[in-house]
């Protein structure tokens, strides 16, 4: 418990709260209603619930709920009972807590169903952190007998219980609540918690109450039933892990916005110095973002699993935020469309090209759209180069990006020659064109790890025999000969079919990238990756110290889908395995994992979940669900 919530607990007195932050990264639930009309999402942190989104999901609203018990505040283990819902069980001196969470099917409201057991009668308060509109610097405490309110100029919050809260005391600033609950683990042992959300104060509290008045139970079982309604409609493959599997097509659902269809966000988590360092996110949300990147790997994910639908909604976003007039793909976007970051990622105009192809998409406003991408793509004056790989900090030649954009063309001819469309030709001349010269852009024979050809992360110049040094960002504390570095990403030339799986560079980059970066079953990004923590454990930053890039997950299903191609279905096996290894209590999987756990990095992470949905089907199938044939057909013998 920090000192200025000890103050609050210890006093009635309104004192300075500290500039607003978010909790830390590692959710262990992730849960929301599937019914539209609740507009509100929720995560869980190890001392209780932290981030809750309103209006959607690009906008974080809390920082956190938790319960300080004799002046303590305890560390719980998370269970998940029901559909997306978890229960969450604490222990102090004496006393046991256990705090079930639902939302209101029907309503914007968070519920927290609290039970306390304890030996003698104890002190029982809550502390509650509003950050309204991704802001909580600009929040405003309201009295208000019996509950804890707060609003900005958007929105506002309503805390309210069984019984009123007394005791009531707030910050300044940055509001930070703490009431005193009617409940001492002896003589009473149970009570209700209720978190409404609203524009003012009075759809807050109307809210809360509202929820509150029919009841946890009732709340629990219609928020059971939607999700139960929603995996009914849909298979399950053999190979997976029948609850972690419904636990990823469930996070996947949950990660698309109720207000913007196709809109689903990376993480609902902000990681690091992402969720503290105004310098790195000057506006908080970072990760509660859409990128084409991570859309197409959940919306793959979701048309294998039978919800055609929703990759639909996927592929009509991507075409819906393409920037006027050049046609081309942001970076990333809010859920509503706005552009968040905006370099530009020649991988991500592929991807609605490889959606559209998947779907079977050929209709006449879809594929003028994918023109428009196409063109943007090879009319860059240094393309197929990109000013941002999939990793975000580098520019030159990717061959992971140059496979994404080789597959976009081919999938954009294959549509056109559908319908005769003469357009079809200049693009596969342009693919045919890239394909030729993709070993000639990336791939070294004079590099330090073998005698043989092996692919680089990138070259920054097209000379992969060249020397060329550079630094790879992330607190890297020297410049890196360009032929020193690999990256697992060259696999995706094999997904997408430009090389076949037994390509002899490509077998040569798969034992090199297994001696530099495999460690435990699973892979670093790159050499020399700072994208992590400290030694210590302490968070990411920039100019704060050596930090390090840890292993991946998603690098297991990419491998086992590589494995599917050279015939190897055991070892597929073993990696979807391995992937389900990661999970955690919540069944929730991670962006990064260290001696086999998930760092403080981005959890959930929906590509971690979609990769291991994707991978569960393809072992079904025998091969990847997701390649496209027209380009394997085309260069890698089918």
């Amino acid at each position: 418990m920090t000192p200025l919530v000890a103050v609050l607990l210890a006093s009635a007195l309104t004192v300075p709260g500290p500039p607003a932050s978010y909790a830390p990264a590692d959710k262990q639930g992730f849960g929301t209603a599937r019914q539209a009309t609740s507009p509100v999402w929720f995560t869980l942190g190890r001392t209780g619930l932290t981030e809750v989104f309103y209006p959607d999901l690009s906008t974080p609203a809390t920082r956190d709920l938790r319960l300080v018990v004799d002046g303590r505040t305890a560390e719980g283990r998370t269970e998940p009972v029901g559909r997306l819902r978890y229960r969450q069980v604490f222990r102090g001196d004496g006393w046991q807590a256990e705090v079930a969470y639902t939302t209101d099917p029907s309503r914007p409201t968070v519920l927290a169903d609290v039970r306390l057991r304890a030996d003698r009668p104890v002190d029982v308060r809550v502390v509650f952190d509003p950050n309204l509109s991704r802001d909580g610097d600009d929040d405003r405490a309201v009295e208000h007998p019996g509950a804890l309110v707060a609003r900005d100029d958007r929105s506002a919050s309503a805390l309210v219980a069984d019984e009123p809260i007394t005791s009531r005391s707030s910050t300044e600033g940055n509001v930070i609540q703490t009431g005193t609950l009617g409940l001492d683990g002896v003589r009473d042992r149970a009570t209700t918690l209720a978190i409404g959300f609203g524009a003012h104060v009075e759809q807050a509290l109307s809210s809360a109450k509202r929820s509150l008045l029919e009841g946890f139970p009732r709340h629990a079982r219609r928020y059971d039933q939607g999700w139960d309604e929603y995996l009914a409609g849909l298979e399950r493959p053999k190979s997976a892990d029948r609850d972690l599997y419904d636990t990823s097509m469930m996070v996947l659902a949950a990660t698309e916005d109720k207000g913007h269809p196709g809109a689903f966000i990376a993480s609902p988590s902000f990681p690091w110095a992402f969720g503290f360092d105004r310098t790195i996110a000057p506006e908080f949300g970072s990760y509660a973002l859409v990128w084409p990147r991570d859309l197409y790997q959940v919306a793959s994910a979701m048309l294998a699993a039978g919800d055609r639908a929703a990759a639909e909604r996927a592929l009509d976003f991507m075409l819906d935020v393409q920037q006027q007039p050049d046609g081309h793909l942001p970076q990333n976007t809010r859920v509503d469309g706005e552009p968040y970051w905006t370099n530009i990622q020649q991988d991500e105009q592929a991807a609605p090209m490889l959606l559209a192809w998947l779907l079977d998409r050929a209709d006449k406003s879809t594929v003028d759209s994918l023109v428009a991408a196409a063109e943007f793509m090879i009319g860059r004056p240094d393309a197929p180069a990109t000013q941002q790989e999939r990793w975000e900090n580098q520019s030159g030649y990717s061959p992971g990006t140059i496979a994404h954009e080789i597959a976009g063309l081919v999938c954009l001819a294959d549509l056109l020659r559908r319908s005769g469309d003469p357009r079809a030709a200049r693009y596969l001349a342009v693919a045919d064109d890239w394909e030729r010269r993709l070993e000639g852009w990336t791939v070294t024979r004079t590099g330090p790890f073998s005698p043989d050809p092996y692919y680089l992360r990138l070259t920054k110049d097209g000379r992969p025999d060249a020397g060329t040094a550079y630094n790879p960002g992330d607190n890297h504390p020297t410049n890196v000969d360009q032929r020193a570095v690999v990256d697992p990403s060259f696999l995706e030339l094999v997904r997408l079919g430009v090389r076949p799986h037994d390509d002899p560079v490509v077998r040569t980059t798969v034992r090199v990238v297994d001696e530099q970066l495999e460690v435990d079953r699973f892979w670093h990004r790159y050499n020399g990756d700072g994208y992590g923590e400290r030694a210590d454990g302490g968070p990411w930053n920039i100019g704060h110290g050596r930090t390090y890039g840890r292993l991946w997950p998603i690098f297991a299903g990419e491998r086992g889908e590589y494995e599917l191609l050279a015939g190897d279905v055991a070892a597929a096996r073993r990696r979807l395995a391995d992937i389900a290894s990661t999970a955690n209590d919540g069944r929730m999987l991670p962006e990064q994992v260290w001696a086999g756990r998930g760092t403080t990095s981005a959890t959930p992470l929906a590509w971690t979940h979609a990769q291991y949905v994707r991978l569960a089907w393809s072992i079904d199938a025998g091969r990847p669900v997701e390649r496209p044939a027209a380009v394997a057909c085309r260069y890698a013998g089918c």
